[in-house]
């Protein structure tokens, strides 16, 4: 898939989608992913536990996979 840079806001008239990924899967946080989005289908919200996750939106801040539903480190 080719990256592509915006440098305004993103709109869109439908949604946006993409394939759902494991935790196990998300590649390390780091410098070269900052940003990068991810659904991972086995993450945790707020009241799961562990080895529960039933699914978050998690971003990278460059040195960890972070939860959009708390801002805590996401986990499976």
């Amino acid at each position: 898939m080719a990256r592509t840079t915006f440098s305004g806001p993103v709109k869109s008239n439908t949604a946006f989608w993409a394939n759902p990924i494991l935790f196990a899967n998300l590649p390390t946080a780091s410098a070269d992913n900052e940003g990068y989005i991810y659904y991972v289908s086995d993450a945790r919200k707020v009241s799961e536990t562990a080895g529960n996750g039933t699914g978050n939106l998690v971003f990278s801040d460059g040195s960890n996979w972070i939860r959009v539903d708390t801002g805590a480190t996401a986990a499976a």
